[in-house]
């Protein structure tokens, strides 16, 4: 942005040497190069791995064409990425027009590709043409093997640019495209790729595309038998085993999900959903296999049908005869379900298309979802009843809830009147420049207190551990002291907005959350109770980027009167044996702060407070379905999950001694 802000001030069009030699015109993939967050959202580790991501849509676009059943992701040990599938291959022979190799083209020009001839991609996620061209062009080096016509062909290019013409390198028995790139290190902010991150994307795919194997190796990790670290995705259940999945922590209402896979209009839909005995809704959605984070007309007609079928199935027989004002969200609560469409023409807004904007899509998914849970209803009348109930707990706690918040919520906060009596104030009346501390104890939060900057930092102390918000009713939450404190501090509040329940941040009187527990287990227990509080009822603080994690440090390494803050063991070792020049030293002392109260003011604020040498570490969210799955994992009723999780994880812990 401050880029391009010189960029206009330098060619401002009142100086008189502005002329058509200031015009810019960015020629091939230059563009991308300029302005890469246009392409692929962020050129942080996000945008990194959405590398990935767009090149395996591709390979993806040929199973949905019918020609594709293997994809492997191969990680090497630079992080450079390989991968690899069995359909057609790059067409290689001239492109007419452009007189060179269709595969220089498709790898080389913005918006050039086979999808957008109808007969040869019915659907596919790459609709713009710009995917795989994007990659190259922020690729330090990319090359290009395809397995066609009974030949193997290659071109390697650098920045977007081919290095050679396409050449005939050997024969081959087999079809299928390899593209091997790595990261330009010039865009990127980390080129390090997380094998966790990949294989959710692949195992959300196997599930999307019944039948299809996805393979996913790590050349940088070995095994004890001397493998490389390697997992498998392949589902035959598709979208009942998705919602399955991210309902395995959960208890379910229903045991079967009520699923359903149709095409209409050339618009296929397939839809798999669950109730549990939870109380919140997680509904994600896809379009040609990726994923719409922000849902659009397909989700809109979803919820229709959900609303149109069971407020009339609960009207005919008689289950909201005591129930007033039932509400589009009581349908939802606990409900888990995916929605996945495969559109001809997708419209999509912005090239990271996180919104369905295809009017017709709503229409249908309405009818054929409508059609299937109708009948499921009439059909299945101890299961319906069960849902009933459901909507009806979910309707009066509803309501208990909204009256619960009303008596929570202060319409003056900024007057101070309504603020808790423990919140330590800022002077700073700016949310931009202002900070809350969400401390662990009285005692930490008095030598936050003391420490503190009081132009711009407030100071909460949380008595204790919070609710678990993930067990608890709604209207419970609000009679909980620590919550309703962290609300009327905030400054925000819970509101029903045509029958969809909001978080209006208007008034929010913080620009930075900030968790400041002790390193030890009950202050990681009681950053995961705030953090699941945030996730379930104030989402929008995260995905705004106000929340942070405080890192105090884990050591304080001294000799005489130097002395060293260290953040991990490795600092702790390298400061030790500084001190120590190589030998055995007993004056090398050692302390491990385990709580905050261990550090006076002074060390809080120097190591902890001061923006100029802290350490805060941002909470997004990259996948919100993956989200809820752990929430409902670590903090829900079902407890083997969670062994399983642990059991899993027990070799990442770092425990003391």
């Amino acid at each position: 942005m401050e880029e391009l802000e010189k960029e206009i001030v330098n060619e401002n069009p009142s100086s008189s040497n502005y002329d058509a030699g200031h015009i810019t015109a960015l020629e091939g993939l230059e563009a991308v190069r300029k302005r890469p967050g246009m392409y692929i959202g962020s050129t942080d580790s996000k945008g990194l791995h959405h590398l990935v991501y767009e090149v395996i849509d591709n390979s993806i676009d040929e199973h949905l064409a019918g020609y594709c059943t293997d994809i492997d992701v191969f990680i090497h040990q630079d992080n450079s990425i390989t991968v690899k599938d069995n359909g057609r291959g790059i067409p290689t022979d001239l492109h007419q027009k452009l007189q060179k190799s269709a595969l220089e083209v498709v790898m080389t020009v913005l918006h050039a590709g086979g999808k957008f001839d109808k007969n040869t991609y019915k659907v596919s996620g790459g609709l713009h043409g710009v995917g795989v061209s994007c990659v190259n062009a922020l690729s330090i080096y990319l090359r290009a093997e395809v397995h066609r016509d009974g030949k193997v062909f290659e071109q390697e290019y650098s920045q977007g640019k081919p290095l050679d013409n396409v050449k005939t390198i050997g024969n081959a028995s087999d079809t299928g495209t390899f593209i091997t790139f790595r990261p330009d290190p010039e865009i990127f902010e980390t080129l390090v790729y997380k094998f966790e991150t990949l294989a959710h994307r692949l195992r959300e795919l196997s599930f999307l595309n019944s039948g299809l194997r996805l393979v996913l190796t790590d050349e940088r990790e070995s095994n004890e038998d001397g493998s490389f670290k390697s997992e498998t995705f392949y589902s035959e259940g598709g979208l009942v085993e998705f919602v399955k999945y991210l309902d395995e922590s959960r208890q379910r209402i229903l045991e079967e999900p009520i699923y359903v896979k149709s095409k209409e209009e050339g618009i296929e839909v397939e839809v798999a959903m669950v109730y549990n005995t939870g109380y919140t809704e997680n509904v994600i959605s896809f379009v040609n296999n990726i994923s719409t984070k922000e849902g659009g007309t397909h989700v809109n007609g979803f919820r229709r049908a959900m609303a149109r079928i069971l407020k009339q199935y609960g009207d005919d027989n008689g289950y909201f005869k005591k129930v007033t004002n039932i509400s589009g969200e009581d349908f939802r609560e606990g409900l888990t379900a995916v929605v996945s469409v495969k559109v001809p023409e997708p419209q999509f807004k912005g090239q990271t298309k996180g919104e369905l904007g295809n009017s017709e899509v709503t229409g249908v998914v309405s009818r054929v979802f409508g059609d299937v849970l109708k009948y499921f209803l009439e059909e299945n009348p101890n299961l319906s009843k069960k849902i009933m109930e459901k909507v009806v707990l979910a309707a009066t706690a509803r309501a208990a809830a909204q009256k619960a918040r009303e008596m929570v919520q202060r319409k003056n906060v900024l007057t101070g009147s309504g603020l808790p009596g423990k919140l330590a104030d800022c002077a700073s009346k700016d949310p931009a420049e202002s900070e809350l501390f969400m401390v662990e104890g009285d005692s930490a939060g008095g030598t936050a207190k003391q420490g503190r900057d009081r132009h711009f930092q407030a100071i909460l102390p949380l008595r204790g551990k919070i609710l678990n918000v993930e067990k608890a009713m709604e209207y419970k939450i609000y009679e909980n002291d620590e919550i309703k404190n962290i609300f009327t501090a905030l400054g925000v509040s819970i509101e029903d907005k045509d029958g969809e329940r909001i978080l209006n941040i208007l008034k929010l009187r913080y620009h930075k959350i900030v968790v400041m527990c002790d390193a030890d287990i009950d202050g990681s227990h009681i950053t995961t109770l705030i953090l699941t509080f945030f996730f379930r009822y104030m989402k929008p603080l995260i995905e705004d980027g106000y929340v942070y994690i405080a890192a105090p440090p884990l050591y304080r390494v001294s000799k005489g009167k130097q002395f060293r803050y260290c953040w991990n063991e490795e600092e702790r070792k390298s400061a030790t044996e500084s001190y120590a020049a190589g030998k055995s030293d007993d004056s090398v002392k050692i302390q491990r702060y385990k709580g905050l109260g261990e550090m006076n003011a002074e060390q809080l604020w120097e190591t902890t407070m001061d923006p100029s040498t802290r350490i805060l570490r941002k909470v997004t969210i990259e996948d919100a379905a993956e989200a809820d799955r752990i929430f409902s994992m670590l903090m829900g009723d079902e407890v083997p999950p969670r062994r399983h999780f642990i059991e899993t994880n027990a070799k990442y812990a770092k425990i003391d001694a």
